[in-house]
């Protein structure tokens, strides 16, 4: 079992929306966590926090939605220390890692459609239940048997991945762990977490056929290219972790911390989303948003202004999570 990273040397933290739609009230939670993450980083010197739109599931993104994102943040007062980066910008990145990746023995191409998959695993006795991953069964790994290829996917390979960690990759007390397919990782907020990919996921998609690079594939890029050392995120993202970890591990990548911040939930206690009808924030009076955010990050409530309520919740802040480098 191998260590993965060490200790960090800067702060460089990132906000990432998807632009759906506005910021409703769960997505401004994660923006001002890790705005408060990278201003109270050691001691309240403090980092550099960025904002990257991640607009790669275009037939998702609406028009002008990335502009009132931004315009949102910057009526709380939550403004990037560089101009904001665009995922669709970023693809020929993304499909150099891709690249790296088969070249490793790490990806191939499959031709399994969902429905096939299901069909594979009802064959193995396997019954998908709600919102639970369909683990992928390896069907396409050594080759596409006729089909016509509809993804790229990652191959979880013991051995592959073994040959990959020769790389001299520095470490930590904190860093990230891998045995195989099994990652091991320890949450600032939630404590020590553990996944075995294999079991839980299966091969997982790096690419569809007909273009977009999956959120896996290019968060992991953007994240080293960006020199990302930290990232605050929702708690529904955890689950993610662990398969970004085998990424940065395969592309000899740094892997930043993490921090899973508290879910905000609808009144169904399904999380608060644009899917499932969020309304959208109104930053016009910025405090009456902020505050709830705060609450939810168990800060308290501050009657303001803006600048004031920032400065007394990154002293909070650096209490909870961040009292050292």
């Amino acid at each position: 079992m191998r260590e993965l990273q060490g200790p960090v040397r800067g702060y460089v933290g990132r906000f990432a929306p998807s632009p759906t739609g506005p910021l409703h009230a769960g997505s401004l939670v994660a923006a001002l966590a890790s705005w408060l993450d990278a201003r109270a980083w050691n001691r309240g010197i403090g980092g550099r926090w960025l904002v990257r739109i991640e607009d790669l599931d275009t037939p998702r993104c609406i028009p002008g939605a990335a502009d009132t994102l931004l315009r949102q943040l910057a009526d709380c007062a939550l403004l990037p220390d560089e101009p904001p980066v665009y995922q669709s910008h970023r693809q020929v990145r993304y499909a150099r890692a891709r690249d790296q990746l088969v070249a490793l023995a790490l990806a191939y191409p499959c031709g399994c459609s969902r429905r096939d998959i299901e069909l594979a695993l009802l064959e193995r006795g396997i019954t998908r239940l709600r919102h639970q991953e369909m683990v992928y069964p390896g069907t396409c790994r050594n080759g596409l048997a006729g089909k016509t290829a509809q993804a790229w996917r990652f191959h979880i390979d013991d051995k592959g991945l073994v040959e990959t960690a020769r790389r001299p990759i520095p470490v930590g007390p904190d860093s990230p762990r891998i045995d195989g397919a099994r990652v091991n990782w320890t949450d600032r907020r939630m404590g020590p977490q553990h996944q075995d990919v294999a079991a839980t996921v299966g091969d997982f998609v790096l690419q569809r056929s007909d273009g977009p690079f999956s959120y896996q594939l290019a968060v992991v890029v953007d994240d080293a290219a960006q020199q990302i050392s930290h990232v605050v995120r929702g708690q529904d993202l955890a689950d993610n972790t662990a398969r970004q970890i085998l990424l940065h591990h395969a592309l000899g990548l740094p892997t930043p911390r993490y921090l899973h911040t508290p879910l905000v939930l609808a009144a169904d206690g399904e999380k608060l989303s644009k899917q499932n009808g969020a309304a959208a924030l109104d930053t016009g009076m910025p405090m009456g948003a902020l505050n709830q955010a705060a609450t939810a990050l168990d800060l308290p409530t501050h009657p303001g202004p803006v600048g004031d309520a920032l400065l007394a919740w990154v002293g909070r802040w650096r209490d909870l999570y961040n009292p050292g480098p």
